[in-house]
């Protein structure tokens, strides 16, 4: 049988090219992307066995392997409909990317009609794909947006860099209504200038946050140190593939406080002056 439908879908990952690799050599990494009982043979001739939601299952073998590059299977449903198992070829290739790993998929098929029906399918799935391999590679992402917090709290100037270098990427971003710095030596003299006008304020993650393929959003608080709240708002980050912050856009929740707080008003004033 010939194969000369095509189906070609290509998305970035901001996970580690490693990392999305293991998801077809792992058969418990296979089975969290595809269902439970699902397995793989990460080597040539090995066994592909895809089990979706309602007892549908799909098979296959491992045509061609070459560890973090490529994986080329067979694959088919085993009721024979709309194709019988093994009956078509999904090639799929990883490559580096400056955003995280490059992956493309290409779905061979003899029928165009059969094609057709899987191009959706191939939408969803290679959505939850990066969902899953993200959630992996950030895992976590909630002690480090703890520790971008406390960044913020920490008046010694060595801690702050120090912290900074650990959590931020090189050409690190960061923008809200009173800032709008890029790179870690610009964002370092922002931090300063918190510390020097907003003395004894505390800043921290409230509630739990979310992350969706390498972007994650959380809501915060500003404490003064009699416990009352200052300022409240939700900050967006995007991390690197190796998990470090790349960029930070946050926003202010319109409050009585800020308007009520000497030293806040100051604060963005100078700021402002300063800009």
């Amino acid at each position: 049988m010939e194969l000369n439908q095509m189906l070609e879908r290509t998305i970035v990952i901001c996970a580690e090219r490693p990392i999305v690799f293991r998801y077809f050599t792992d058969s418990k990494r296979w089975a969290s992307w595809w269902g439970e009982g699902s397995t793989i043979e990460g080597k040539t001739g090995g066994k592909v066995l895809i089990c979706y939601p309602g007892g549908t299952t799909a098979s296959g073998e491992i045509l061609e392997i070459s560890q973090n590059e490529r994986v080329v299977f067979s694959y088919g449903y085993d009721s024979g409909k709309p194709i019988p198992a093994g009956s078509s070829k999904v090639t799929i290739t990883v490559r580096d990317h400056p955003e995280g790993t490059e992956l493309k998929l290409v779905h061979e098929i003899a029928d165009a009609s059969v094609r057709d029906m899987h191009i959706q399918g191939w939408k969803y799935q290679l959505a939850l794909f990066a969902n899953i391999v993200c959630k992996e590679q950030h895992a976590g992402y909630s002690q480090l947006l703890d520790d971008y917090f406390s960044m913020w709290n920490l008046s010694d100037a060595n801690s702050r860099k120090q912290m900074l270098e650990r959590i931020t990427s090189p050409d690190v971003r960061f923008k809200d209504a009173y800032g709008c710095v890029s790179g870690r030596e610009d964002f370092s003299t922002h931090l300063s200038a918190a510390q020097q006008y907003m003395p004894g304020l505390t800043l921290m993650r409230q509630g739990d946050p979310m992350q969706c393929q390498g972007t994650a959003m959380t809501r915060w608080v500003a404490k003064r140190t009699d416990g009352t709240e200052a300022a409240r708002g939700t900050s967006m980050f995007h991390f690197t593939p190796n998990g470090q912050i790349k960029s930070i856009v946050g926003f202010w929740m319109p409050s009585k406080f800020l308007i009520s707080d000497f030293r806040l008003k100051s604060f963005y004033c100078r700021l402002k002056c300063d800009s």
